[in-house]
């Protein structure tokens, strides 16, 4: 069983970079905000970037180092057998399609790999033009082709979606997804886009200015964040301090609203988080419930956004041709749906 061992360090101009992950199996994401050093650490693995200090490598029979600062070990990027998804792609503009796809390939590899590839990913007929006559779309393939024909043991997607309209980056995510799921060797996707990495990535990093702040299943980071920044950063609109009661109840310092939760409450906690789909129309004496005066809605195509007065955001799912709803007088949120956060 392949697995990929990271653990570096580089002094960055804002920031120290310091990362330790291993990789077993599937994608792994690292999310974060732009300039929190997601690239940078993609790029130290491919050998694109040095790092100062720290270790890089890759086990499947045996042990490859890519880069080991102690042993002085620094392989070239040819030697790494890493395939590098760039955001742009980064084909090579005056030579076609077929070319492209045979860039990474030596001399004594089967032409039928091209060919192959042509298949794979549906390049037929397009073989000989060039990048710029292709749609985004089809240049994405190509690079995926020219990734794949070599073989390679991990692949390195960075921000692969960050350039596209919606349309196209719906049709992609689906194209990537299925040749990732039939990619039988490791795979880490770099993006800002939470959505992202709930799709593709069986295990998730969150970096915040050079530093893990979480790290596993993704699944079980996003429903169990921790910590403020993870919770804003997989999409919580609703973050507050708060002031504990007890070890069942919290007053919210910033809505004004006392909440019973389902978990004791450590004194480590400072916040909770509601995530803006999880209340419910609710009467005045239920659980956790709280008055809607003096909200805002604002109509979406498939949701209803509204501002309450207090300063929490609820969505509410709609039909596309429903444009009247009335917000209920009160609503209420299940005691399992706050979470419970430290500050990070």
């Amino acid at each position: 069983m392949a697995k990929l061992n990271v653990n570096i360090q580089k002094k960055l101009k804002e920031f120290d970079l310091n990362v330790d992950f291993e990789l077993k199996k599937g994608c792994l994401g690292i999310l974060g905000p732009s300039g929190c050093g997601k690239s940078i650490t993609l790029k130290s693995v491919a050998g694109i970037v040095d790092p100062d200090m720290g270790i890089v490598s890759l086990t499947t029979d045996n042990e490859t180092v890519y880069f080991d600062s102690e042993r002085k070990i620094n392989l070239k990027p040819q030697k790494r057998n890493v395939g590098y998804l760039f955001q742009n792609y980064a084909l090579f503009p005056n030579m076609t399609v077929e070319e492209n796809v045979a860039a990474g390939l030596s001399k004594d590899d089967d032409k039928k790999i091209v060919s192959d590839m042509i298949k794979r990913f549906h390049l037929d007929g397009l073989e000989k033009r060039y990048p710029r006559q292709l749609s985004g779309g089809q240049q994405q393939r190509v690079a995926l082709a020219r990734i794949l024909a070599y073989s390679p043991d991990v692949i390195l997607l960075d921000e692969p979606f960050s350039a596209m309209d919606t349309f196209l980056k719906e049709q992609l995510r689906i194209q990537l997804s299925n040749i990732l799921n039939e990619f039988d060797g490791l795979s880490i996707l770099v993006t800002h886009d939470r959505d992202e990495v709930f799709q593709f990535c069986d295990e998730l990093i969150i970096l915040d200015k050079g530093r893990i702040i979480a790290k596993g299943e993704t699944h079980n980071i996003f429903e169990n964040p921790k910590k403020v920044q993870v919770a804003r950063l997989t999409g919580c609109k609703n973050i507050s301090k708060i002031e504990i009661i007890d070890d069942y109840h919290v007053k919210s310092l910033d809505w004004g609203v006392t909440f019973e939760v389902s978990q004791k409450i450590s004194p480590n906690i400072t916040h909770i988080g509601i995530r803006a789909h999880d209340f419910s129309p609710a009467d005045e004496n239920d659980l956790n419930s709280f008055d809607t005066s003096n909200s805002t809605k604002i109509e979406k195509p498939f949701e209803w956004e509204i501002s309450l007065a207090n300063g929490l955001w609820w969505k509410r799912d709609k039909q596309i041709h429903q444009h009247e709803f009335e917000i209920p007088k009160y609503l209420k949120v299940n005691p399992k749906n706050i979470i419970l956060l430290e500050d990070n």
